[in-house]
Formats: C-alpha cells, structure tokens, sequence
C-alpha cells in the first residue's frame, strides 16, 4: 500500500477507536447506564440535639451507632444500635462527580487535538482529490486520441490513476468521520455544560458545611460511645441480608475484640462433620466471594454456636463435651477443657437440634458457655470461662428448659433467650448474672427466612450476626442506657 494510503488508514483507525468509545462511555457519562450491585442498603440516622441527617448506607460498608440526647434532668441517654458508619454515600458521589467533570474536561482537550490533526490531514487529502480530478480530465483527453492508446505515457497516466483510485471511497467516508468529530466536540461541550449545572447546583446545597456538620455529629456520638460500657435490650431490628450462601445451618462471625482496621470474616458451613474454616479479609469480601485463607481444624465441630474472641476461635469437639480453643495466628491448638456435667450431642440441644448443646459466646464482659445439665434438670446453666485456660470462672443456673429455646445470647452479662426458631420467634426471657435474676420479655424479631440456626451477639459492632436458612443476617439491636454527666451528684 502506498504513503498516502497507510497514512489514512491510521487516521481511519484513530476515528474507530474514538467512535467505539463514545459509544461505549457516553451512556455512563450522563447516567444511562443504571446497573448496580443488588446488595440491600441501610437506612442510617444520626441525631442530636436538633441535627439530623439521613443517608443511605451499603452494609458491606458497616454499621451505625444511633443516640438520644439529653433527659429532662439533664442526663445524657444514649440509645446504641450498631457500628458507626463511615462517610454519608454523598461524600463518594460528589468526588466521583468531580472525577467525571475531570475526564469530559480531559477527553475534550484530546479531541481537540484530534480535530486539529484531522483538519491538517483532511487538507492533504483535498489537494490529492484536485489532483485525482485532474489527471481523470487528462486520461478522458488521452483516452479519446485513439492514435496514443498505445503509448508510454499513456500507460503511466493508467497506472497512476489505477493507484489512485482506492482512495475515492476513502475520501468520502473521510469526509464522513469529520462530520463525525464535530458532532463529538458539540456533545462534549454540551455534556460539560450540563456537569458544571449540576455541581453548581449541588454547591448551592453548602455541601462542605453539611459534611462539618456531620463529623461534628459523629464526634460527639464517639464521646459519648465512650462512656457506655452497658445496657438493656430494648429492640431488635432487621435483618439486613448480607449474604446467601452454604446449607440450612451454618455460622458465621467477626471478633468483637479486634481493631477497627481488622474486619475479618470467618465463616463455618454446617453443624457437623466438617473442619473447613473460611476466611475474609472484609465483609466486602465475604460478599464477593473472595476468600483469603482456609483453615483445616484437627477436630470436628458440633453445633453452630462457635465464637472467634480476641484471634481464636472457641467450639465444640464433635461428641463431647470439650471446648477447643484453636490460634488462628498460630495455627494450632492453644487449651482444650472438658465443660463438667455439659449435656452434648443432642441431649440437651435447642429446639432445632443440630448438636447446638453448647453455645459459645461473648459479650462486653468476656466468654461464656451456656448449656444445660442433668443436675439442673435439663434447664440452661450459664458458665464464665477463663478465655486462655476455659476454666468455669462461675455459674449460673436457670430456671429455663434448654430444649424449649430457640437460641441464645449474651448482652453485657444478661442471657437473651427466644421461644423459638421458627417464624413468630421473639426474645422470651432473661437472666442476669449481675444480679442472678430473670425476667420475662416481650422482644419481636423478624425471621425473614423461616429458620434460625445460629444467633450471636457481636459487642463491637453492636448487632446480632444470624444464620437464616442459608441466609447470612444481621439484626440492629437497641440497648437502653443512662449515663451520669458531670453535673449529677
């Protein structure tokens, strides 16, 4: 191919590119492209005094702490529900909004260039077509003179002409392309119009003194976060699902004890005969599948009822009743504990079965087991256990039959116990090891997915993690408090 031709080809190609890309990123540009992860979002609020702002939240993202102000008496109550949250999603739009204005800016500096290009090259190609019309005039003369039909120079004028003619349907759909790149520059200079409106417009909103606002909000919520240590459930909402995955039964967990940075996520399909432990490094992750490590335990668990605290996971041996405290940092098994006169393989199990005899856990105050014994006739016996030794610390018996809950948990030293299972399921009764008293309650819940198998409490982040027929769950949870300030006596 000759020079003049190579070198529209790679100008014909150039426009190609250009053109497959307006197509493909202009639709996203200007917000026709309306695809989005399925995930369910939270609905957040933050309170106090009279600010209140309301955002939508992804729950992969985390989770948000609600507050009340001040009693009539002048004490701060604080109502908790879950982890804070970080920034408001308006935050991420208005960066992405700037980004976006960036790119339009950028990519209509580029076609610009192109446009210039162009118009150099689109000259060019004018001047051959002026040539290409007259050596066409010339052959037309050379070609009526029948004498010099055979001659050289009428073979040449031939041959170039023979050259030059691919070039006229190129020409033509140059031509095309041209028009093509002003139209482009016209959309860009419109579509920039349209970004610059809409962040005028979102300016209007005093944007930056709103975002104060809320950090101020927030800081406050941590101060007075700090002085909680303690509460009564008052409510229950949810769920929110995070994830559908595994069997009817299962557990999942984070440790309450970790830091902030450290969101990991351990996951244990099944009840029994199984010692796959899997790992995330996020809830982020969990979501999406993107598993980080795996762990095989030496033994067999028994239940659903397993609790990761300060980097172990705690469990039950599979036919016994022996609490294994396995390193997940170490990768062995750090102290294992027979729990004395502990019902286990479904002697003693929740009303689902499932060998849920024993149920470990942890709250705001540290480890406990719960499970029930012949001794105390088969009702629930509450145990504080050393976290480095599993030695019973103390106990607690109740007055609760163990085969007649559903499941439990603890919150800051009290046993939350359901009636049931299944759908209509509610917190029915309480006991606290505070003061070795129990009571009867009324707190709904919505089992949104007809059977519960694994329901724990999480003192971090302030929620129940659940295990919904295959479905992984959390539920908000509201605890009452009252705080003194430094004003009361």
């Amino acid at each position: 191919m000759s020079l003049p031709l190579l070198k529209l080809g790679a100008v014909l190609s150039t426009m190609a590119m250009i053109s497959t890309w307006m197509s493909q990123t202009l639709p996203s540009l200007v917000g026709l492209n309306t695809t989005r992860l399925s995930t369910p979002d939270t609905l957040v609020s933050h309170s106090g005094g009279s600010e209140k702002v309301r955002c939508f939240k992804n729950p992969k993202e985390g989770w948000q702490v609600y507050s009340s102000a001040q009693d009539p008496d002048g004490r701060c109550i604080c109502t908790v529900v879950a982890p804070e949250q970080n920034l408001c999603s308006r935050d991420a739009k208005s960066r992405q909004l700037r980004q976006l204005l960036e790119k339009v800016q950028n990519m209509s500096q580029s076609i610009e260039v192109l446009n210039l290009r162009t118009q150099r090259d689109f000259q060019y190609v004018l001047k051959m077509e002026t040539q290409m019309k007259g050596l066409k005039a010339k052959f037309r003369q050379i070609e009526d003179d029948r004498k010099t039909l055979m001659t050289k120079h009428f073979q040449e004028l031939k041959e170039k002409m023979d050259e030059l003619l691919p070039l006229i349907p190129v020409l033509e759909q140059y031509k095309t392309d041209a028009k093509l790149i002003t139209q482009f520059k016209e959309e860009i200079r419109n579509l920039s119009a349209v970004l610059t409106g809409i962040q005028e417009e979102i300016g209007a909103y005093d944007y930056e003194e709103l975002h104060q606002r809320v950090l101020s909000l927030e800081t406050r919520l941590r101060d007075c976060m700090k002085k909680l240590t303690c509460g009564k459930l008052m409510k229950i909402t949810g769920p929110i699902t995070v994830k559908t995955s595994g069997t009817r039964f299962g557990a999942w967990m984070t440790d309450p004890l970790a830091s902030e940075k450290n969101n990991r996520v351990w996951y244990m399909d099944s009840y029994t005969n199984n010692k796959i432990v899997r790992e995330y490094k996020s809830i982020a992750d969990f979501v999406s599948g993107a598993e980080s490590r795996t762990y095989n335990l030496p033994f067999k668990w028994a239940g659903t009822n397993h609790v990761v605290y300060n980097g172990s996971l705690y469990f039950n041996k599979y036919q016994s009743n022996i609490i294994i405290k396995y390193s997940f940092d170490m990768g062995r098994v750090l102290a294992q504990r027979s729990l004395e006169y502990a019902g286990f393989h479904n002697v003693y199990p929740y009303t689902w079965g499932g060998f849920s005899d024993i149920d470990l856990m942890a709250d705001e105050i540290g480890l406990w087991a719960v499970y029930a014994t012949n001794q105390n006739a088969g009702n629930i016996v509450i145990s504080q256990l050393n976290q480095d030794t599993l030695e019973v610390m103390k106990s607690w018996n109740t007055g609760y039959p163990k085969r007649s809950a559903g499941e439990s948990f603890m919150i800051c030293g009290t046993l939350y116990v359901t009636n049931s299972h299944l759908t209509g399921a509610k917190v029915y009764y309480s006991y606290s090891t505070k003061t070795s008293t129990y009571e009867y309650t009324d707190i709904p819940f919505h089992n949104q997915y007809f059977h519960i198998s694994m329901l724990d409490y999480n003192a971090r982040d302030r929620a129940l993690y659940a295990w919904n027929n295959g479905h992984q769950v959390l539920f908000n949870v509201t605890l009452f408090h009252i705080i003194k300030t430094e004003d009361d006596t």
